[in-house]
């Protein structure tokens, strides 16, 4: 605003004084450094808009699974259509709205279209679901009635504009600067035209003509006033905000071309003072992509990396417990095995399901056979806080049975009964407890991820409306599953060292898993600590000061407060 009253008053003097186009040079220069910023600030903030259109759509295309046609297959939400069948678990976003079919403990958080923090219970008798709520708990099935901006997060959404961006950090001070060296100037600027005035007032005090002012005089204050603006002009540093602007979007040119998107300028100049990464574990330093490559069954551990391995592994384990095994994979699931359009075998689910179902079948198991077999009467999915998931199905012969798989320590602890080598269901003795608490480890140590699977027979009173009994299992076996490590994380991690950045890892995996990762990434050194929450919570302050930066893993885990 300062630069744009200094040109046009820089115009006027100039032309009176010096005319067109002479004294036109000052004013015009100060109105094209204005252009300028101006237009370079634009044209970028422009080209970040078009780039983060497509980023967001990309971000949005979040891939679900629905029964359309007859089949299971998986969709973008964007191609959701009325009277689909979407498939919903823990942690997923309602992509529509919708009616519940079937399901199990289904709690909606509904508090970003109601406020209300308490989650709602979704059942036959409360079936409508909100695009844009959450799964806190549960699984079920949905009947789209209404997709995009007629559902309710829809119509909530066209209520609201997005902001506009605020400037960054460094932008901020530096507006700061100028404004203050804008006011200095201002000040002096005013202070050199009063004394220059004051001059020529005390001139023509000492000849008597202070009464008579002519044209020249009118020239002479003129010109004070054009010293007094070449004085504002100097001291305002208008190329300040161009070479801001200019500079952090050619750190996010640099930072596009590494394959890191920035939405903020803002985040240039926090990356730039990064001095610690903490990083997940699974999907983030991992690939995500999971098989089974060792299992202990029956005692026996056996690797399992191929189709004639796994055969040798089935002859290996008694008929009665690979028969216990395949219905605890196939039953105990949140994934599904199904035929897709070109009639191949598809799975699908998450990594960890996809690893379990495809090891089930390895073992000539068929899931569609099983699941239409057993009459599933209650489920108990997984969450990060139990760190297992249960389900309960009706025997032909009556009674029930109950499966249960999860984190190999949680899942163990709950078992008093083990299989043995011969397809007998006997007590687990110390000798036994000890033998598979040891194998977790060594599979642990390995890297792998381990999954306990366990089983027990109930009697005939139970129903829908009971929990979950929590212990009395029966061990079937422990699984090991090879999360294998993004290519280029080692290289990755050694880099940000070289830069005197710290990359810690911070995951809710076992702790030996997650230390041998870590080793494998190089983010655990000999000098390194990897310690668990618990652990963490206890230390004093003193004690933490010491440790902090020394730890590179670190274990958390849920912690209930009563």
């Amino acid at each position: 605003m300062i630069l744009g009253i200094c040109a046009l008053v820089s115009l006027i003097v100039g032309i009176t004084m010096e005319g067109w186009p002479k004294g036109a040079h000052d004013g015009l220069g100060i109105v094209a450094s204005i252009l300028l910023v101006v237009f370079v600030t634009a044209t970028s903030d422009y080209k970040q808009s078009l780039q983060f259109k497509d980023l967001d759509k990309e971000k949005k295309k979040i891939m679900i699974q629905v029964t359309r046609d007859g089949l299971r297959q998986k969709i973008s939400i964007y191609d959701l259509l009325p009277g689909d069948i979407v498939h919903l678990a823990i942690g997923d976003q309602v992509p529509a709205d919708g009616l519940f079919i079937s399901g199990f403990s289904v709690l909606i958080n509904e508090s970003s279209i109601s406020g209300e923090s308490e989650p709602a219970n979704i059942n036959e008798a409360n079936p409508f679901l909100l695009s844009g709520t959450k799964v806190q708990d549960g699984s079920c099935k949905m009947l789209v009635t209404t997709v995009g901006m007629r559902t309710q997060w829809g119509k909530l959404m066209a209520t609201l504009s997005e902001g506009g961006d605020d400037e960054t950090p460094l932008q901020v001070k530096l507006n700061g600067v100028a404004t203050i060296i804008g006011k200095i100037g201002l000040f002096f600027a005013v202070v050199t035209f009063a004394v220059l005035v004051q001059g020529l007032f005390n001139h023509k005090l000492q000849e008597g003509t202070h009464w008579n002012w002519s044209g020249d005089d009118a020239k002479k204050m003129l010109k004070f006033f054009a010293v007094a603006v070449t004085i504002v002009v100097v001291a305002v540093p208008e190329g300040l905000p161009l070479a801001v602007t200019l500079s952090l979007a050619f750190a996010m040119k640099k930072m596009m071309n590494d394959k890191a998107l920035v939405r903020h300028l803002a985040a240039c100049e926090t990356m730039g003072s990064s001095t610690t990464i903490c990083s997940d574990k699974t999907g983030t330093l991992t690939t995500n992509h999971m098989t089974v490559v060792k299992a202990c069954i029956c005692g026996e551990i056996k690797e399992v990396s191929g189709t004639d391995k796994s055969f040798n592994l089935g002859s290996a384990v008694p008929e009665c417990a690979v028969k216990i095994l395949l219905q605890s994979i196939f039953i105990n699931t949140g994934g599904e095995v199904v035929n897709n359009k070109d009639n191949k075998i598809e799975i699908l689910g998450t990594p960890t399901e996809t690893a379990l179902l495809e090891f089930g079948l390895l073992f000539g198991g068929d899931f569609q056979t099983e699941r239409l077999a057993s009459k599933i009467v209650k489920v108990e999915p997984f969450n990060s806080a139990k760190k297992k998931m249960g389900v309960a199905i009706e025997l032909p012969e009556g009674g029930f049975r109950v499966y249960c798989k999860g984190a190999s320590e949680i899942v163990l602890e709950a078992c008093d009964k083990v299989i043995d080598s011969n397809g007998n269901v006997v007590p687990l003795d110390e000798v036994s407890a000890n033998r598979l608490k040891s194998t977790i480890e060594q599979f642990a140590c390995e890297a792998l991820r381990t999954l306990c699977l366990a089983f027990m027979d109930i009697e005939s009173d139970f129903s829908a409306q009971n929990p979950l009994p929590l212990t009395g299992y029966t061990c079937i076996g422990i699984v090991g599953i090879k999360d294998p490590m993004r290519p280029g994380v080692k290289e990755s991690v050694a880099l940000c060292r070289a830069a005197g950045i710290t990359v810690r890892m911070v995951t809710g995996d076992n702790i030996n898993t997650a230390k041998a990762i870590a080793r494998e990434c190089g983010i655990l050194t000999d000098d390194g600590i990897a310690i668990e929450g618990p652990c963490f919570r206890e230390q004093t302050e003193d004690e933490l000061n010491k440790i902090v930066p020394k730890i590179q893993v670190h274990f958390y885990c849920q912690v209930t407060l009563s």
